[in-house]
């Protein structure tokens, strides 16, 4: 209802509806009174009070896709018998869009994409108008974009990352509870976010990894707030694989004091400053820092590395007893720090999930020991499972595959006396290893019936569960005796096991090689995996971050990015 005392300029009265008969007969009126909305809302509720008008009801009718020109405003095809709600304007059988009531229009132009919108005003001078309703737009960016904060009062409860990236706030508001933007931004409108911001840059929301050398990462693009956020997410402290992930903003994009987008980097401990983004190519996108001294400390670069290891480790070094240890974590630092916010990144997709896989496929933190918590992605293709690294080492970089499990071969567990016995766990392991390696250096069968015996052979995931011997109840489990487990506090009940392989490699990936170990499922958020030359023991938890604008458009999609990923660190 406000939507049609904004329109108008007088809400719906008598004077309203005299204007709108004038309208028909040709006589146009160039005035046109620009109304708040809440000014709107106050007039019709005014209005309901004294005359007791009823409420519009929604439509549900599809009109389907407006064109760019006059023409295309006729209903054709639209019954004429369209029940006219009571208190609406206009004819009560309308032939064409232009004799719809305002309020209707507005909600049939609230459902098309943004995009289509700009074409639409150049039907006619009253499509023109009514596109400039806050109601359109302010519905165009929360169905296409997420955004649901009020330009003109913003409420924040509590402590929450915005703190992180608000830049003025009314100095009058003492509570910290209700916060009330500046009037230098209430000139905006939902309009200038949608086509000067959000729409702009739209390529650069969702997943991505940026390009630092083996060690890789996750940033999480998104719109938060009234800011498009480049979230940097870091796996916990090690080895809390349980703790949530921890983020670190790198950039941030908004209009506070101007009518144009402003890039700016948020690297540092100095606060936001200059930056620019870049778009390279289709999927990649790179960000630059135009003020690098504030990235600088006062202590020098000793200083540095100290907040670097408090944030990255959360601990000193002098905790930190190992020396090999110690040795990798000053490399990533050096190697790290030398970019200063100046990256390319690649856009990575969520792995599809399908109903045949063995549980939801998505990213997941895993203990690597020495080089600390990493990120896999973990995905399922066919009866295969590949867990695929998006943060990485210098032995066994990002985008490397380093578990690859075969579904088809599952494992039964022997009683819990033998499974702490580190000769069981390898006889059977080492059994199905020797087992494929002799099938793959069988010659592969010639003719159709060859191909189907070898498909034979494969276990469908869907009947794992039904073999004998082998049931997705809980049973027991403990690590062997002998291994080493950086977090001894596991499961101690497991629903299935497969027989898989692990990735190891040497400093500077040299001599690559997959050796035989054990995935082992927990349940649906955890799963394990015992490398058995390593003898050690790496634990996953599932990322259970909300990632809105990764989804992958398809499996082939997919595929070609975990083959592209592969070849960026190779």
């Amino acid at each position: 209802m406000a939507v049609c005392a904004r329109l108008c300029g007088v809400g719906q009265s008598r004077r309203c509806r005299r204007r709108q008969r004038q309208n028909q007969q040709g006589q146009d009126s160039d005035s046109e009174v620009d109304m708040d909305e809440e000014e709107g809302e106050r007039i019709v509720g005014k209005m309901k009070a004294e005359a007791g008008a009823c409420q519009l009801d929604d439509t549900n009718a599809a009109l389907g896709p407006v064109a760019a020109n006059a023409d295309s405003a006729s209903l054709d095809g639209v019954q004429t018998d369209v029940n006219k709600p009571p208190g609406s304007i206009g004819p009560p059988n309308p032939q064409s869009l232009l004799q719809l009531p305002p309020e209707l229009l507005v909600h049939i132009f609230s459902s098309l994409p943004g995009t289509a919108l700009p074409n639409l005003a150049l039907v006619c001078k009253k499509f023109r108008q009514i596109l400039n309703t806050e109601t359109i737009w302010r519905r165009r960016c929360r169905e296409e974009f997420g955004m649901t904060e009020d330009l003109r009062k913003m409420e924040v409860v509590g402590v929450s990352s915005r703190e992180l990236y608000v830049k003025r706030v009314d100095p009058r508001v003492k509570s910290g509870r209700f916060i009330k933007l500046l009037p230098d931004y209430e000139h905006m409108d939902y309009r200038d976010i949608y086509t000067r911001l959000l729409h702009p840059y739209r390529h650069v929301l969702g997943l991505w990894q940026p390009d630092i050398g083996p060690y890789g990462g996750l940033l999480n693009v998104v719109v938060d707030g009234l800011f498009i956020i480049g979230w940097m997410y870091l796996p916990p402290h090690d080895p809390r694989v349980e703790d949530p992930m921890r983020r670190r903003p790198l950039f941030r994009i908004h209009m506070w004091e101007s009518s144009k987008a402003i890039v700016e980097c948020m690297y540092g401990h100095k606060g936001p400053h200059k930056g620019d983004i870049q778009t390279v190519k289709r999927d990649e996108f790179s960000t630059k820092c135009n003020q690098t001294d504030y990235h600088r400390m006062p202590g020098g670069r000793q200083e540095e590395f100290r907040t670097w290891l408090e944030e990255e480790w959360g601990r000193t070094l002098e905790e930190i007893f190992h020396e090999h240890m110690q040795e990798l974590i000053l490399m990533k630092f050096i190697y790290t720090s030398q970019y200063d916010n100046c990256l390319t990144y690649r856009r990575i997709y969520l792995p599809p999930h399908l109903p045949s896989d063995l549980l939801q496929p998505g990213l997941f933190k895993g203990t690597y020991g020495s080089h600390g918590l990493e990120i896999v992605m973990l995905s399922f293709h066919g009866q295969r499972a590949k867990g695929t690294k998006l943060t990485g080492d210098p032995n066994v970089p990002a985008g490397q595959l380093t578990l690859d499990v075969d579904l088809s071969r599952p494992l039964q567990l022997p009683d819990l006396d033998s499974q702490q016995s580190m000769e069981e766990l390898s006889r059977l392991v080492l059994g199905v290893h020797e087992q494929v390696q002799q099938e793959a250096q069988e010659p592969p069968p010639q003719g159709a019936e060859g191909g189907a015996e070898s498909e034979e052979r494969a276990i469908p995931v869907s009947e794992v569960e039904a073999m004998p011997n082998h049931s997705s109840e809980p049973q027991p489990f403990v690590l062997p005796l002998g291994i080493m487990a950086r977090n001894e506090v596991y499961p101690r009940t497991c629903k299935m096991c497969f027989y898989g392989t692990g990735l190891i490699a040497g400093h500077g990936f040299t001599s690559p090689e997959r050796t035989p170990g054990l995935f082992v499922l927990f349940d649906d958020d955890r799963f394990g995996f015992i490398w058995l030359e390593l003898k050690s023991f790496s634990l996953y938890s599932r990322l259970t971050d909300r990632l809105p604008y990764a989804q992958a458009p398809s499996m082939e999609r997919f595929e070609d990015m975990l083959r592209s990923m592969q070849s960026w660190t190779s």
